[in-house]
């Protein structure tokens, strides 16, 4: 505000000056150049003043995550979208499968103590067929092998186990679906990077053979341009690691649940069997 009065008193001055001194001397023309000067620069320099007051009261995250997005589109855009476009498919492909697992395993866990002994009452007061049609609503994968030991159940334990290590090893081959395709992308992606990084340090040193001369500027230039696409694969391999030993552990935990619910499923129907 301030700012303001002092450069509408100044135009005020000016106005008065040029309309009451018409014919004044070269001095006071020569003054007048100055201070109209002045004034202008003031006033070019008020916008900025502005926006730089109101870039910093805006928030401090928001400053930093605009800057991070800017970064890392001025980046991609610099390695080069022939190359970098690749390394971003592998990415996003590799999260879709990663996302996809996570799904399939949160609804494969269940809490086979539970089951078990829902398993065993259901058979000790309504039959092996109710005890089927438990398993058959229930979902997940341990509920699945149950069901196969429990339709074998008239044909004799041995039997039973036999379905239950054949229908157990189907199971975990399906807790395994598209690791291979994250595993894939893993590799996939630095070998991209690298190869735009081979490309980018070739096309390098054509620059510096065309201009004939081996600049500082154009050999430093060339070589940050091309290693972009290797730093690009290697963050996207570390990230899509760190989710496929995630699912490893998972997928393992799994697992060792039901081999473990297994061995109690044939106790119950050994259990079972003596009842009778």
């Amino acid at each position: 505000m301030k700012k303001l009065i002092a450069l509408l008193t100044v135009f005020g001055f000016l106005t008065f000056g040029i309309a009451n001194t018409a014919f004044a001397q070269e001095k006071q023309k020569a003054d007048e150049a100055a201070a109209t000067e002045q004034v202008a620069d003031e006033v070019a320099e008020a916008p900025a003043t502005a926006q730089a007051q109101a870039e910093l009261s805006e928030d401090p995250d928001d400053a930093i995550n605009q800057s991070l997005h800017y970064t890392l589109k001025d980046k991609f855009i610099q390695g080069g979208a022939v190359w970098m476009t690749p390394v971003l498919i592998c990415l996003i492909l590799g999260l879709a499968f990663v996302i996809e697992r996570i799904f399939y395993l949160n609804l494969s866990s269940v809490n086979s103590k539970k089951l078990l002994d829902k398993i065993e009452n259901t058979l000790k007061t309504k039959g092996v067929d109710a005890a089927k049609e438990l398993c058959r609503d229930t979902k997940g994968p341990l509920a699945a092998v149950f069901y196969q030991g429990l339709d074998r159940y008239d044909e004799g334990l041995e039997s039973v186990e036999k379905s239950l290590t054949a229908y157990g090893a189907v199971q975990m081959a399906k807790l395994e679906n598209n690791m291979t395709w994250i595993s894939l992308f893993i590799a996939l992606a630095p070998s991209l990077g690298f190869l735009g990084t081979v490309i980018g340090m070739v096309q390098a040193f054509d620059d510096i053979e065309r201009a004939g001369d081996i600049s500082p500027t154009i050999v430093a230039g060339g070589m940050k341009v091309a290693l972009l696409t290797t730093v690009f694969g290697l963050i996207t391999a570390m990230i899509l690691q760190v989710f496929y030993n995630y699912l490893l552990t998972r997928i393992d935990a799994i697992v060792n649940d039901m081999e473990d619910a297994t061995i109690s499923f044939m106790d119950i129907l050994v259990k079972n069997k003596n009842n009778k």
